[in-house]
Order: C-alpha cells, then structure tokens, then sequence
C-alpha cells in the first residue's frame, strides 16, 4: 500500500542562505534585560554570508549592538505553506555589529526599504557563526499492510 510520509529534513549552510536570500524578512532575536527578545525586520543577505539589517538608533536591537562589542543574535526566516505545513526555516546565529562606513550604509539603505515612516538610521550586519535549517517534507512511501485480526 502506498501513502505519504511527513518528515523533516536538514538543509546544508550554503542551502540555508540560499533560501534565507530569497525572503525578504525574518526575525532577530537578541538579549534584553538579561531575557529573549524577538522583532521582526527586513533583511539582505550580502555575498552570501553577512545579513544586513536596518534598523532605527533609537531601538532595543540597535542599543544592544552599540553597548557591545560582540554580540550574539539569532536570526530566522521561514516559508511555510498554511495550508499544506510544508516549506522550510532556517536559522542563523552569530555576531551582530553595526556598519559604520559611510559607503557601505549608503549602498544598505538602497536595498532595504524601511517598513514604517521614519528615520531607519543604523544598518547592522550579523556574521552568521552557525547556519541551521529543516525542510518539512512529504514523500510518497510504501506502507505496511495493515494486520486485520482474526474474528
């Protein structure tokens, strides 16, 4: 007998990018009073490797990376269908630190547009350390008979 199987799969780094490269959000997560705290924002993926965010100077996230020389973030996206549960999510931690060459900004604030009015005026880069991510799969698979008890 034929049926499907649901499964999670996992995704390999270069993969993982690939696929955080293709959304254009996710989520940061980052430390707060000692607790998790987690906003959502857009994001770029820059050769492959850096995600770049924007953000405003006056955030949580941006005083967090101001205050800190190195510190560490999560960072996650996903594409997961509704209505099928099938799709993908990849996370990314690493170190976050904001970008102060002029060049660099200029060239981030034309890529991200900001989602709100308002001044976004700190861009921060994440240098991902660990890249993890899963597939939510279904394959077809034979299934074994099912034993009908003796009456």
């Amino acid at each position: 007998m034929r049926g499907t199987i649901r499964s999670v799969v996992d995704i390999a780094r270069p993969e993982a990018l690939r696929l955080l490269a293709g959304v254009p959000f996710g989520r940061v997560v980052f430390t707060r009073e000692a607790m998790p705290a987690i906003r959502p924002v857009n994001h770029f993926v820059e050769n492959g490797e850096i995600i770049i965010v924007r953000t405003t100077l006056t955030s949580r996230l941006t005083s967090e990376v101001r205050a800190y020389t190195n510190v560490v973030v999560a960072y996650e996206a996903d594409d997961i269908d509704p209505v099928t549960q099938l799709g993908w999510s990849v996370v990314v931690t690493g170190i976050a630190r904001t970008v102060a060459d002029p060049r660099r900004v200029a060239h981030y604030e034309t890529l991200l547009r900001p989602w709100a009015d308002g001044v976004t005026d700190t861009i921060v880069a994440i240098e991902p350390t660990l890249v993890t991510g899963v597939r939510l799969v279904e394959r077809i698979a034979e299934l074994p008979e099912a034993r009908q008890e003796a009456c």
